[in-house]
C-alpha cells in the first residue's frame, strides 16, 4: 500500500475493496447454479445431458406453445442463454469461474428457433444409445484410439440428414456393433471441427482408423450398402482350415497365447455366414483367431473332433485336441455373432494381478496400465477391456490389476481410495497419471497412449511443487468437471513442447481439498504457473496452442505492466511517433480476469506497431482515480503526440476479443499507403519504376473498412521494397473497370519488370496482411532470379 496518499485513502480503498469483493462472492454465490438449475441438471453434466435436458424444457416452455402466457418470451430466453453458454466448453469455464459478470462480453442466447426446430431437428442422435455423439474434445480420442470408426456429420438443419438418421440409428449401427464404433458430429454445434475436418456438405459420412487416411463414403445410404463400405475397413481375415494346417493352428496357440474360433460347417444344422465369421473376426481381432471348416471335404477330422452337425466352437490357448472337455474347448450353439463375442469373451483370462511385493519392480521397468480394485468382489472392468492388451500392444503398455485391499499403504502413496486405473511411465511409482474420463474403451486407450507420451503427472502433498526451483505448470481440477476433463488431453499435448522447460502436474480438488483452499481455488479448472516466488493463473481456451502462447508470454512479455511511475515515463512522455494501449484493471473483476487472455493476444499481434501495458487498479487505486477511470476494464489508446500530451481515446466497442481490439487499435496508425486517383495511379503505377500493391475499394464496404487497417500493416511490412496505394472505387469507377475489379476489396500486385504494366495486374487472393507479404516476397525473389538467369545467359553469349 505504499502507494496511497494517506491514511484516509487507505480506509477508502479498504472499504471500496471489501465492498466490490463482496459483491463478487454474492454474483457468484446467487448464480454460480443458476444456469444448471434452470436446466435441471447437475454440474458434472455432460454436453449430451445438456442438450437432452435443454430440448425437453424447450418443447414445454417455447413462446409457440404458450402464447397466452405474456412472459414465454423472456422465460425461454433464459434457458436458451443457459443452455448456450453450458454448451460451449470456454463459456461453461468462465461461468463456472465468475458467474454471469464473467459473461458480460457474450450475448449468446438473444435469438432462438421454432417449436418445430427442437421438436423435429435439435439433438437428432441424443435419444440413441446406439450411435456416440463426438464433441470437440472426444472426436480424436475416439478416431486415434486403434478402432475402427464410421461418422455421421451433420447439420440439424439437413433434411438429408434426418432421412439417414433412422437408416444410421436402427438399422446399420446395430448390425456393427462391436465391429465398428458409429459415432455423429453436430456440425452446428461444432463448427471449428467440422471446418478443420474439410466438411462442407452434409451428410458427409467418414471411416476413420488409426494409420489410415480417413475415407468419405460416396453411395447411396441404405443399410446394405454402408455395411459393405464399412467391412472393406475391417482388416481381420478368416482362416479357412484342414487336416494339414488345423493341429498345427492350436498347438502354436500356447506359444502365442492366442485360441481359436472356429465354425465347422456339415451337412446337417445351420453354419455362420461368410459375413458373420467375417465380423466376429473384426469383433475378437487380436485376441482370438477366428477360422472355418468344411466338413464335407474334411470329414475324417470333424469325425475325430465328434462333430456331425454345423457348430462354432472355441479352442483356448494351450487346448487338447484329444479331450475336449479337459482341453476347455467351449462348444457354442448361437448363430447370433453378438451373443457368440460374450460368450467368448467371458472365456478369455483376466487380467495380471501384480503383487504389493513386486509392484516397485514392474513398474520402474515397463509401462503400465494398472485397474486398482477394492478386493476380489470388485467388478469395476467390463469385458470389453480385454481389448486394452491388444490396442496397446504398439504403445509397449502392459495391462495389470493391483488390489489396494493388499496393501492399503502404496494405494494411500498413489492417492487411490476408490477403483481407478492409472498409467505408469516406465520411471516406478513415482511418474504416473490417473484417468478422469469416461469409463470407455476408446476413452481408456486414447489416455494410455496420450499419457505415457507426454509429460503429465499426477501430484498430491508429497510431491506438490510448493517450494521446487524449477517451474511448473498445475491444473487444479475436480474430476466430475466436464470442462476439466476437456482440458486434460490438450495439457498432454502442451507437455510435449515444453519438455525440460516447465513441468506439468494435476491436482484433484476432491482429494486434496486443503491443498487447494491453501492456494485459494475457487473454481475447476484453475490452472496456475509456479516459478519459484511468481504465481501466474492461465485464463486462456482449454487449447494446446493457447497454453504455448500463455507460456511464451510469460517469457517474452508482450503487455509492460505499468506502474505510475512507468505510465509517466513510458506513455505520458512518450516519443513523438510512438502509440500506446492500455488496459486499466482490477484483479476481482471479472469481465477484466476475461479479457486478460485477449489483451495479451492482441499485444502479440500489435508487436513492433503499438505498444501495449496495463495497471493494476487494485494497487495503484489512487492514480487510477487520478487519471479519471471509474470502471473496470477501461481501454484506452494514447495516439501519435499532438498538441495535447494527455489526449486518449477510450475504446466502447461491445467486443472485447483480441481482433476486434486490434482492429480498432489500427485505425489509429497514421497511413503510410498513398490514396491514387485515375491520374496517378496511371502514371505512378502503370507508367512508374517501382512495384506496387494496390487495395481497390468502396468506403460502403463492410469487408473493406474490416481489410483497411490490414492492408496499412502490410505496407509497412513491404515498405522500401514495394509500394502500396488504395483506389476508391466509388469515386473513380472507371478506373476500378479498366482494371476488371469485380468485387470489394480487392488486392493487385503490379510489378516492374522494365516496361509498362498491364492494368489488370496480377491478383492476390488473400486478406492477410503477412499472407500477402509472403507472396509478394515470392513473387519480388523469383523475379531477381530471372534477372539473374538472364544476365548470366548474356556473359555467356559475349
Amino acid at each position: 500500500m505504499g502507494f496511497l496518499a494517506s491514511k484516509g485513502d487507505y480506509i477508502r480503498y479498504f472499504k471500496r475493496s471489501l465492498f466490490l469483493v463482496l459483491v463478487c462472492v454474492i454474483v457468484l454465490v446467487c448464480t454460480d447454479q443458476d444456469y444448471y438449475s434452470l436446466l435441471g441438471v447437475s454440474k458434472e453434466a455432460s454436453s449430451r445431458e445438456i442438450r437432452q435436458a435443454f430440448k425437453k424444457l424447450a418443447l414445454k416452455l417455447h413462446p409457440d406453445k404458450n402464447q397466452n402466457d405474456p412472459n414465454a418470451h423472456e422465460n425461454f430466453l433464459k434457458i436458451n442463454r443457459a443452455y448456450e453458454v453450458l454448451k460451449d466448453e470456454d463459456l461453461r469455464k468462465k461461468y463456472d469461474k465468475y458467474g454471469e459478470k464473467g459473461l458480460e462480453d457474450q450475448q449468446q442466447g438473444g435469438r432462438y428457433e421454432s417449436w418445430h426446430f427442437y421438436r423435429y431437428d435439435f439433438g437428432i442422435y441424443d435419444d440413441d444409445p446406439e450411435i456416440i455423439t463426438l464433441d470437440r474434445g472426444e472426436f480424436d480420442a475416439a478416431v486415434n484410439s486403434g478402432e475402427l470408426w464410421f461418422v455421421n456429420f451433420y447439420s440439424p438443419r439437413c433434411s438429408h440428414c434426418h432421412d439417414l438418421a433412422p437408416t444410421v440409428c436402427t438399422k446399420f449401427a446395430k448390425e456393427m456393433d462391436g465391429v465398428i464404433r458409429i459415432g455423429a458430429v453436430n456440425c452446428g454445434d461444432n463448427r471449428m471441427l467440422c471446418r478443420i475436418k474439410g466438411i462442407n456438405s452434409y451428410p458427409s459420412l467418414y471411416v476413420f482408423k488409426t494409420g489410415m487416411q480417413p475415407v468419405k463414403y460416396y453411395g447411396d445410404r441404405s443399410k446394405e450398402s454402408l455395411k459393405n463400405f464399412a467391412m472393406q475397413y475391417v482388416t481381420s481375415s478368416v482362416t479357412e482350415l484342414w487336416a494339414g494346417n488345423f493341429v498345427n493352428a492350436i498347438e502354436t496357440s500356447f506359444a502365442s497365447g492366442v485360441g481359436w474360433l472356429i465354425t465347422f460347417c456339415a451337412e446337417r444344422g445351420d453354419c455362420l455366414s461368410y459375413q458373420t465369421r467375417l465380423k466376429l473376426a473384426g469383433m475378437l481381432e487380436g485376441l482370438v483367431n477366428v477360422g472355418w471348416m468344411d466338413c464335407g471335404t474334411q470329414g475324417e477330422l470333424c469325425d475325430n473332433l465328434d462333430v456331425s452337425s454345423s457348430t462354432t466352437a472355441y479352442f483356448p490357448p494351450g487346448a487338447t485336441i484329444n479331450n475336449k472337455e479337459k482341453g476347455g474347448v467351449l462348444f457354442l450353439n448361437s448363430l447370433d455373432a453378438r451373443e457368440i463375442y460374450q460368450e467368448v469373451m467371458q472365456h478369455l483370462p483376466d487380467f495380471e494381478i501384480i503383487s504389493a511385493a513386486s509392484l516397485e519392480d514392474r513398474l520402474a521397468h515397463h509401462r503400465w496400465l494398472i485397474f486398482f480394485q477394492f478386493g476380489e468382489g470388485d467388478k469395476s472392468n467390463v469385458q470389453e477391456f480385454k481389448k486394452l492388451k491388444f490396442l496397446l500392444k504398439d504403445e509397449h503398455i502392459q495391462v495389470g490389476k493391483f488390489d489396494c485391499l493388499s496393501s492399503p499403504t502404496i494405494c494411500n502413496k498413489l492417492y487411490v481410495y476408490q477403483p481407478a486405473l492409472a498409467v505408469f511411465k516406465g520411471k516406478g511409482t513415482g511418474d504416473y497419471e490417473i484417468h478422469h474420463g469416461k469409463k470407455i474403451l476408446y476413452d481408456i486407450v486414447a489416455f494410455a497412449k496420450e499419457s505415457v507420451n507426454s509429460h503429465v503427472i499426477t501430484l498430491g502433498p508429497q510431491n506438490f511443487p510448493e517450494k521446487d526451483k524449477e517451474p511448473w505448470l498445475v491444473d487444479f481440477f475436480a474430476p466430475w468437471c466436464p470442462p476439466c476433463r476437456a482440458l486434460l488431453p490438450e495439457l498432454r499435448k502442451a507437455s510435449k513442447h515444453l519438455y525440460g522447460q516447465l513441468k506439468f502436474g494435476t491436482l484433484d480438488c476432491t482429494v486434496h481439498e486443503g491443498l487447494c483452499n491453501m492456494h485459494n481455488i475457487r473454481a475447476y479448472p484453475t490452472t496456475v504457473v509456479f516459478n519459484q516466488s511468481d504465481v501466474h493463473e492461465y485464463e486462456g481456451h482449454h487449447s494446446a496452442e493457447q497454453i504455448l502462447e500463455f507460456i511464451e508470454d510469460l517469457r517474452n512479455p508482450s503487455v509492460v505492466s505499468l506502474t505510475p511511475e512507468t505510465f509517466v515515463e513510458l506513455v505520458q512522455r512518450r516519443k513523438r511517433e510512438e502509440i500506446w494501449m492500455v488496459d486499466f484493471y482490477a484483479p476481482w473483476c471479472g469481465p477484466c480476469q476475461a479479457l486478460m487472455p485477449e489483451w495479451k493476444k492482441m499485444a502479440r499481434m500489435l508487436n513492433g506497431l503499438i505498444s501495449v501495458g496495463s495497471v493494476d487498479c487494485q494497487k495503484y487505486y489512487s492514480f487510477c482515480h487520478q487519471e479519471n477511470v471509474r470502471g473496470y476494464p477501461e481501454i484506452r489508446l494514447f495516439p501519435q503526440k499532438s498538441n495535447t500530451a494527455h489526449q486518449y481515446y477510450s475504446y466502447n466497442g461491445w467486443h472485447r476479443d483480441s481482433y476486434s481490439l486490434r482492429g480498432w487499435a489500427l485505425g489509429y496508425l497514421p497511413q503510410v499507403s498513398v490514396d491514387l486517383t485515375p491520374q496517378s495511379f496511371t502514371e505512378k503505377v502503370l507508367n512508374g519504376k517501382d512495384h506496387w500493391v494496390i487495395d481497390f475499394y468502396a468506403p460502403w464496404c463492410g469487408p473493406c473498412q474490416n481489410f483497411a487497417p490490414e492492408f496499412e500493416i502490410l505496407a509497412r511490412a513491404v515498405k522500401g521494397k514495394v509500394k502500396a496505394g488504395k483506389v476508391d472505387c466509388q469515386a473513380y469507377g472507371q478506373t476500378c473497370q479498366s482494371a476488371d475489379i469485380r468485387a470489394y476489396p480487392t488486392v493487385k500486385f503490379y510489378p516492374y519488370q522494365g516496361t509498362k504494366k498491364n492494368v489488370l495486374g496480377e491478383y492476390i487472393d488473400s486478406r492477410d496482411a503477412k499472407g500477402i507479404a509472403d507472396i509478394l516476397n515470392e513473387k519480388l525473389e523469383a523475379m531477381q532470379n530471372k534477372g539473374k538467369r538472364k544476365k548470366s545467359r548474356n556473359k555467356v553469349r559475349t
